[in-house]
């Protein structure tokens, strides 16, 4: 896969100070052999840990340096290479140059290029276990990926420090794999994809409703994967506190009836991805005053079923590709499959809940089933996990086509 998607691609690889730098070694022999050109940026830092002649060497270029080289500024350098790049991957990622980046700093060559670069920027961070859980450094993650940064791992285990934990630079292999497919070819250029996000609030008085913990963090990432892929894409959210993705048509909505008609009415959706946690239930009636406290010790409310998207979707008579998702605390392939049958569904992507899965988390897993197969994907970052989900998605998208067309 890496050597049909890395073929021909101008990679920027940045290193910066950490023990970890002598594994940019591997990486750039990996780029290459899958047909990429690499150019590589050091920090004075990353110096100290593997030297500029050995990544020269493998990469076939001069290494750069200096902000304030000569002959390099003479030709505007750090310009010269941020036009060049179609990609800048920064391994390792270092606390202090995640930090500088966020700030918008240019002290050195390979802040300024990221500064001046119109490319994408993928960052493979590795630092003491310490560091990559402060506040401070979680603060800047959370910055670097809401400007559209990618970032790749830590990894967690042993550390050069002697201590274990999350932290560590992953393995070439694994950074060359997720940037692969960070790079997925624009194949759903005339498609529509409409993507439901977050939860969905039901209201039962002016000042309480009924709802779920959804975030809205993996169908937001969703979005931007089927965008990358060269889609149209209309994102039909709940209440979320999220930035609208670029290029993506937002529709807000609140409750599931809201969700359920702005969904009906766009009757030309070639993929339908239903990432929201709609509420099953709604209740009876609306009180349109604040329902008091009562005397008793106990009280009831009235329930009424919500229509179900998913299954209205699939039963079109011009069916769309219907993805849903399940959220399950146990059996979760038996309740899955279950789910993907009697919704007619075309793929079901599935994750565990409770006290070490929360809603919210950046992270997560997922297992992926479809009437042909599943697959299992680790833990990792939302925004890693919906570029490998839309992957497979097209896949089955594309199967699914040429077999109507047969």
């Amino acid at each position: 896969m890496a050597e049909d998607i890395l073929a021909g691609k101008k990679i920027v690889l940045g290193v910066s100070g950490s023990i970890a730098a002598y594994k940019a070694a591997e990486i750039i022999r990996l780029c290459r052999k899958a047909g990429a050109e690499v150019k590589v940026v050091m920090t004075r830092g990353a110096c100290e840990f593997i030297t500029p002649l050995t990544l020269q060497t493998l990469s076939g270029s001069p290494v750069a340096m200096d902000l304030l080289d000569a002959d390099e500024e003479s030709a505007m350098g750090h310009i010269t290479l941020a036009r060049w790049a179609d990609w800048v991957l920064i391994a390792p990622a270092s606390a202090n140059t995640m930090a500088r980046i966020v700030q918008g700093r240019t002290e050195d060559l390979l802040s300024a290029l990221c500064l001046a670069t119109e490319a994408p920027i993928a960052l493979a961070p590795a630092m003491n276990n310490k560091m990559w859980t402060h506040k401070a450094t979680q603060q800047n993650l959370a910055v670097l990926s809401g400007r559209g940064n990618y970032i790749l791992g830590p990894a967690s285990g042993e550390q050069a420090c002697g201590e274990e934990g999350e932290g560590r630079l992953l393995e070439p292999e694994q950074i060359i794999a997720l940037l692969s497919q960070l790079m997925v070819p624009k194949r759903l250029v005339g498609n529509r994809v409409v993507v439901t996000a977050g939860p969905t609030h039901e209201p039962i008085d002016p000042v309480r409703y009924i709802g779920n913990r959804s975030s809205g963090k993996m169908g937001f990432e969703l979005a931007c994967a089927a965008v990358e892929a060269g889609a149209e894409v209309i994102l039909i959210t709940g209440p979320v506190h999220l930035t609208t993705p670029s290029a993506v048509c937002r529709i807000d909505v609140e409750t599931a009836q809201q969700m359920y008609d702005a969904v009906m009415d766009i009757s030309d959706a070639d993929i339908v991805i239903g990432c929201a946690a709609v509420a099953d239930y709604r209740p009876a009636e609306y009180q349109d005053k604040k329902i008091k406290k009562a005397d008793s010790e106990c009280s009831s409310l009235a329930l009424i079923k919500n229509h179900d998207i998913l299954a209205a979707v699939s039963q079109r008579k011009e069916q769309p590709f219907v993805v849903g998702f399940a959220a399950e605390t146990d059996n979760l392939a038996e309740y899955a499959k279950d789910k993907m049958k009697a919704k007619n569904l075309d793929m079901v992507a599935a994750n565990l809940i409770g006290k070490d899965m929360v809603f919210g988390s950046d992270m997560n897993a997922l297992q992926v089933f479809w009437s042909e197969g599943e697959q299992t994907m680790a833990t990792a970052f939302k925004s890693h996990l919906a570029r490998e989900l839309m992957t497979l998605i097209i896949e089955r998208y594309d199967a699914k086509n040429s077999i109507k067309n047969t």
